[in-house]
């Protein structure tokens, strides 16, 4: 869990710094260069292993950080730094509904869980607390959240099963290579930005690719596997707080306290509901 907490304080400040260090700058030429510096940082890792095991790595890697990564980097075209971290809350209740589908059971309390909070987003998203609010950034948010949830058990499962797994370390090259290659279309022709860069942005992006990408997915998956279904799940919002402090504090932000309040009540409950039963397998 030390790894978990440690990976939410890094990222509590990575949402203001897109937002307000990196403005206007490409979605996907930004999210090329993040993932090709966080898979330098571990290319000295790399070990042999059969192909499949690299291919699965690969696919992982595609959708948890390339197509996470490239919706929730274009989502702040739509939303402050704050909303991009609320709307994260729904990230547990993806970890949780798969969790299940992989152990093929399923829990109404899950379901009732995800309806609720859609519920408190919605009352954020409508009642005024963000009048220039976006659905696409809403839903960009959102496919996001379920892409870095399908990936993160994703991991812990295929390592689970494999006969002789890689080390965490050893695995992450793979899966920032695969997340590369997701994006690489896309991003190719955005990389031009780079040549018009101050230097403070110089290093926000390396602070980006290194340590929020490359550093901090690797503790994140680490940890993931130390720990139960139910604990991620939790333990998936934890930066939510954190984030939400940051943005408003650090970068200036505001927002209707109540309504933000009251939105942020409803996804707490959704959160509890799941827990209501105790988790018999991780």
């Amino acid at each position: 869990m030390f790894y978990l907490i440690v990976t939410s304080l890094i990222w509590s400040v990575s949402f203001g710094i897109v937002k307000h260090l990196l403005p206007g700058l490409p979605p996907a030429g930004m999210t090329v260069i993040r993932l090709a510096g966080a898979g330098m940082v571990f290319l000295p890792f790399v070990r042999p292993a059969p192909i499949r095991v690299h291919a699965s790595l690969l696919g992982i890697g595609a959708i948890q950080f390339g197509v996470m990564s490239l919706a929730l980097m274009t989502s702040f075209h739509y939303l402050h730094a704050h909303e991009v971290v609320l709307f994260t809350v729904i990230t547990p209740v993806y970890v949780a509904v798969i969790h299940d589908c992989f152990r093929r059971r399923f829990r109404a309390l899950n379901l009732c869980a995800a309806c609720i909070s859609v519920m408190g987003a919605g009352v954020i998203l409508w009642q005024g607390a963000a009048p220039t609010l976006s659905l696409t950034g809403f839903l960009l948010v959102n496919l996001s959240n379920a892409c870095f949830a399908l990936g993160q058990i994703l991991y812990r499962e295929m390592l689970a099963r494999s006969p002789r797994p890689l080390t965490d370390r050893q695995c992450c090259f793979w899966m920032y290579l695969g997340g590369l290659l997701a994006v690489l279309p896309l991003g190719v022709r955005d990389v031009g930005f780079v040549a018009d860069l101050t230097s403070r942005q110089w290093l926000a992006l390396a602070y980006l690719a290194i340590i929020v990408s490359g550093l901090s997915f690797f503790l994140w998956n680490s940890g993931a596997r130390k720990v139960s279904a139910g604990t991620l799940a939790v333990m998936n919002n934890l930066k939510i707080p954190l984030g939400v402090l940051a943005s408003l504090l650090f970068f200036g932000e505001s927002a209707h306290l109540t309504v933000l309040a009251a939105g942020s009540l409803l996804m707490a409950v959704a959160l509890w509901l799941p827990h209501l039963q105790k988790e018999k397998a991780s």
